[in-house]
């Protein structure tokens, strides 16, 4: 049986802040799914490892074990986690090589064949796609691949849409999947499809846009949202535009957050809002430490890392970045960069590991993810990782 191994950067680099560290990057989403969930779903077959050495250590739960790059064998697919294949993907067939833009994004090894890195002959098949050069280029990749995504999860069918909803555009364009709305709630799919997953609970007051797309269990209670991706088990609430939640968040209240990409196990407290743009309207630059970063993106928001927590009333610059574990509270403005277990804004103290851990103790099973012994290693794991760097 053919395998699949997705290949990360083995030192990501500051433009994958804050996520590089933190947890394999193939699970970030693009779009409707994780990187790692696209490229199972374009070859058709589960993944097997993920080689992520920056992420040594990570438990990922109920996901793929982290595999040394020694371990790959054939029958076997290797494909480039920094690259998030459009859906559906042509048939691959005897293909040796997926390619991208002039460059190999995959590689295909026979049985028996052991990995010894990236290769370049063979016959290549040319897929559509989305290049990431850092955790920025996930709103690019929500911007580029979230319309076909929703159009194509259409096809799983939809139950009644309850008659107290407002419908405007295509009722066609809207799917639920055991999810529950209010009266009152307004689905406009004029601008691309809305899917709603399993166990979601839309209250009245929301207004959602499409593309947009809900995963399992995530609330929505109250609000316009626009061009989002969101879920599992998500709390939303307020204003949200073109942005990214990886799952398991929480923005239960009022503030806007706009282009911005939110960790898991994120808390954005009330009023919490983000800026997407400046005021001359110029390319955003992101200032990670001593490195700069020109993202050549005129609308970019925040980057929360997994575990981020702000205290209410928290403004965000344009382009910040908040490392994982950051805990925000004190002035209320925030830095362009907080560093990771940060306690506090612009500060040298940090959050120990103890208390980390005691934290996700208390807020973990709060959505039904147990901190068993595997779970807690791998928390101790990225707090030892993310302070020695």
């Amino acid at each position: 049986m053919t395998t699949l191994y997705l290949l990360e950067p083995a030192e990501p680099g500051a433009a994958w802040a804050p996520f590089a560290g933190a947890a394999p990057l193939s699970e970030l989403r693009a779009g409707m799914f994780r990187l790692r969930e696209r490229w199972e779903r374009g070859i058709g077959v589960r993944a097997t490892g993920i080689v992520a050495p920056h992420a040594a250590g990570h438990h990922l739960i109920g996901g793929p074990a982290m595999v040394a790059v020694e371990r790959i064998t054939g029958p076997a697919w290797v494909v480039d986690a920094t690259f998030a294949p459009r859906l559906p993907m042509r048939s691959v067939g005897t293909a040796r090589r997926l390619v991208h833009g002039g460059k190999t994004v995959a590689w295909r090894l026979d049985s028996g064949q052991k990995w010894e890195g990236p290769f370049a002959h063979g016959d290549g098949v040319v897929v559509e796609g989305r290049p990431l050069t850092g955790a920025f280029d996930l709103i690019a990749a929500l911007e580029q691949l979230l319309f076909t995504d929703t159009l194509a999860a259409l096809d799983g069918g939809t139950d009644p849409i309850l008659a107290g909803a407002i419908v405007i555009g295509n009722t066609d364009a809207i799917a639920l999947r055991g999810a529950a709305l209010e009266p009152g709630v307004v689905l406009d799919a004029r601008k691309g499809a809305i899917i709603l997953e399993r166990g979601v609970q839309v209250r009245s007051g929301t207004r959602l846009e499409g593309p947009f797309w809900a995963g399992a269990n995530t609330m929505i209670v109250g609000g316009q949202l626009r061009h989002v991706s969101a879920g599992p088990h998500c709390r939303l609430h307020g204003e949200i535009s073109t942005s990214v939640f990886n799952g398991y968040a929480n923005k239960s209240h009022d503030g806007f957050v706009g282009h911005s990409v939110i960790g898991e196990w994120v808390n954005l407290g009330a009023g919490t809002i983000t800026s997407n743009l400046k005021n001359t309207y110029g390319p955003i630059r992101l200032d990670i430490g001593e490195h700069r970063i020109d993202t050549q993106r005129t609308n970019l928001g925040t980057l929360f890392g997994d575990h981020v927590k702000t205290a209410i009333g928290t403004l965000m610059p344009t382009g910040a970045v908040i490392a994982a574990g950051a805990n925000l509270f004190g002035a209320p403005r925030a830095p362009k960069y907080t560093a990771p277990f940060a306690w506090g804004g612009d500060t040298a103290e940090r959050i120990a590991a103890d208390q980390f851990v005691a934290m996700a103790k208390r807020i973990m099973p709060r959505r039904d993810v147990a901190v068993d012994a595997s779970v807690e290693a791998s928390l101790r794991a990225m707090h030892a990782r993310l302070l020695e760097t």
